[in-house]
């Protein structure tokens, strides 16, 4: 039984599931559901008990050891080759004997998990449902709310949690400036690849006219010329899975004594911030609207000064 993008009409009970989306564990977790999961994934660290459950894939690339380059090559070489980027923990996948699965399809690299998926569902003799969480803007991911609400017969609490979503989004629109910067959300600095899916869409919410990427879309690679021709006033550097310190670290070994990065105006005028991308901004879960207040903040700092956020959530990159 495979449900995806409609409203589930369910036969089965969900006890027991495993979740191949970090962003649906978080939402697990803040439905008060978490011990129905019997397995995770190695990127589900949050909340931090999530940590412990048992991990149902692994990956290959140990991103904690290589700089953006590589890992984007290894990644690529990996793919082209069509060898395996994840890996399926099939003894752990037994022991789980899930009910229920939750899948995603948002890019390239991460659909990667769907041959595990399709793997998982041979190796299993009782067939769970599967259920693709697949969203591009910020409508989506509150729809996933609701829709895994349902699944897991926890309606209002779903209802409670998208309400709440709902007005800070609220909340945000109503004090937006008339006057907006353009803005750059850079997804990948070596190479350099913008942000797509839900950020367009996030920063025209916080005030922001993003350029270059259109929500929905995915991210694609761009070259410095493209941002160069695109005269960004802020620039925000948000590397898929990376928090602002590695971020940080990362601008300080490839970009900061670059000549031409120097040149931008955005740089001149120290308006580059790092985020916490992991937390915030790479994964469609709930936390994308601290992520839409991170850029109010950015943008508008008087306006929004009050605006409780992580205090992790971005650093601004000063120019050398």
């Amino acid at each position: 039984m495979v449900f995806k993008g409609s409203p589930i009409r369910k036969t089965v009970t969900v006890n027991r599931i495993v979740s191949f989306l970090p962003s649906a564990t978080e939402l697990i977790y803040e439905l008060g559901e978490q011990d129905k999961i019997f397995g995770v994934t190695h990127e589900c660290k949050y909340p931090k008990n999530a940590c412990y459950k048992p991990k149902i894939i692994n990956t290959v690339i140990d991103s904690e050891k290589l700089t953006s380059k590589e890992i984007d090559s290894t990644t690529y070489k990996l793919l082209n080759e069509g060898k395996n980027i994840f890996v399926l923990d099939e003894e752990n996948l037994r022991k789980a004997c899930p009910d229920l699965i939750i899948s995603q399809e948002t890019c390239e690299v991460c659909a990667a998990h769907t041959n595990l998926v399709n793997k998982a569902m041979e190796i299993l003799d009782t067939k769970p449902i599967l259920y693709s969480m697949d969203p591009h803007n910020m409508k989506e991911i509150i729809e996933a709310v609701r829709e895994l609400g349902e699944i897991l017969e926890c309606n209002q609490k779903a209802k409670d949690i998208t309400n709440s979503l709902e007005k800070r989004i609220s909340n945000i629109r109503e004090f937006t400036n008339t006057k907006k910067p353009k803005m750059l959300a850079i997804e990948w600095i070596e190479p350099f690849f913008t942000a797509g899916h839900w950020i367009p869409e996030m920063i025209e919410i916080a005030g922001g006219v993003n350029i270059i990427s259109k929500t929905g879309e995915h991210s694609k690679r761009l070259t410095i010329d493209e941002i160069i021709k695109s005269e960004p006033d802020i620039i925000v550097l948000m590397p898929c899975g990376f928090d602002s310190k590695r971020t940080i670290l990362e601008y300080n070994q490839i970009l900061k004594n670059n000549d031409v990065w120097n040149s931008l105006t955005a740089v001149k005028n120290n308006k580059v911030f790092a985020v916490d991308a992991n937390s915030f901004f790479s994964k469609p879960s709930i936390r994308t609207v601290e992520g839409i207040e991170i850029l109010a903040k950015i943008i508008q700092p008087e306006k929004f000064a009050n605006l409780k956020v992580s205090n992790k959530g971005f650093r601004i990159i000063k120019s050398a």
